[in-house]
């Protein structure tokens, strides 16, 4: 088994904060997400992500690998130090493979088999439903991945909870946070309550049931205005840009967020990306537009 150098993964230091964490995570889940990058060996990278931030995230976990040391280098070989399992209290049970932790390496099942993970990686985002407990009523609870797509437009998924297949009703428009409840499907005999979480989504951020997506325009469409198409969950639509628009505006498309008994709305913000001048004609594109405007954006 190899060592896995987590904060190497996702470019942080050892004293990263929770928030420097969480960010660096955003920005490489964005980066490598399957279904926006289809370079090879994108999906091994998104899933060793993923896997990364599900220990550092976690207090516990954190505590827990950082005892380990920071002279391990990424790739050596490794076997967990004697006492590991009594010492940390990781050893409840039988430890569980990498297929049952939703697709997490041996790495970490070996380490955290028996606290379990509570996100599952892109080979079986579905299937992460280590990190169970029971409460007094027996009801077993869980956390349960799921796209965007799937809250705005419902969705059907078959689960794998020790060695049982379930089918799971996703409803329209729920948000990260809320649960679902399996009657009489929990370990114990009791109900199975999975607590809803997002995957990060390529184009689009969810507060609420809002939707946030930067629109990157040119500068030709930010002066001159018009229609100017726009991805949304349902699909694409025109957005009627007004004229003389700048970086940072914001416009509403009433009813385009997540559905519900009052919908969501979508929010775009304008990014004016300037197009580089490359060639001589390029250049002496811009440097006639410099003659012909009298503007100064300093001065303003």
């Amino acid at each position: 088994m190899q060592y896995k150098d987590y904060y190497k993964i996702l470019g942080v230091s050892r004293s990263a904060s929770a928030d420097e964490i969480k960010r660096a995570y955003r920005k490489l889940a964005r980066e490598f997400h399957p279904d926006k990058n289809t370079s090879k060996g994108a999906e091994d990278r998104f899933k060793e992500i993923n896997e990364a931030h599900e220990v550092l995230s976690d207090p516990e976990k954190r505590r827990a690998y950082d005892a380990l040391g920071a002279n391990w280098k990424a790739g050596q070989p490794f076997t967990p130090p004697p006492g590991w399992e009594s010492g940390f209290g990781f050893g409840r049970g039988r430890t569980r493979s990498a297929e049952d932790l939703g697709g997490f390496s041996d790495f970490f099942s070996q380490l955290f088999g028996g606290m379990g993970a509570r996100g599952g990686g892109r080979a079986d985002p579905f299937g992460g439903f280590g990190g169970m407990d029971t409460d007094t009523v027996a009801d077993t609870r869980a956390r349960l991945a799921i796209t965007l797509e799937d809250s705005f437009h419902g969705a059907q998924k078959q689960i794998n909870v020790g060695g049982r297949t379930l089918k799971v009703r996703i409803p329209k428009g729920i948000t990260p946070g809320k649960t679902i409840r399996l009657a009489n499907q929990g370990s114990q005999g009791g109900d199975l309550l999975l607590e809803i979480e997002m995957l990060p989504h390529p184009l689009f951020e969810l507060e609420g049931s809002d939707i946030y997506h930067t629109l990157k325009v040119a500068p030709w469409e930010a002066a001159l205005g018009g229609k100017i198409a726009v991805p949304t969950l349902g699909g694409t639509v025109e957005l009627n840009l007004p004229a003389n628009s700048q970086s940072g505006r914001k416009m509403r498309l009433k009813g385009r967020g997540l559905p519900g008994a009052v919908a969501g709305d979508q929010y775009v913000t304008l990014q004016v990306v300037t197009p580089p001048a490359n060639t001589d004609a390029e250049r002496a594109f811009y440097a006639e537009m410099a003659r012909r405007f009298s503007f100064d954006p300093r001065r303003a």
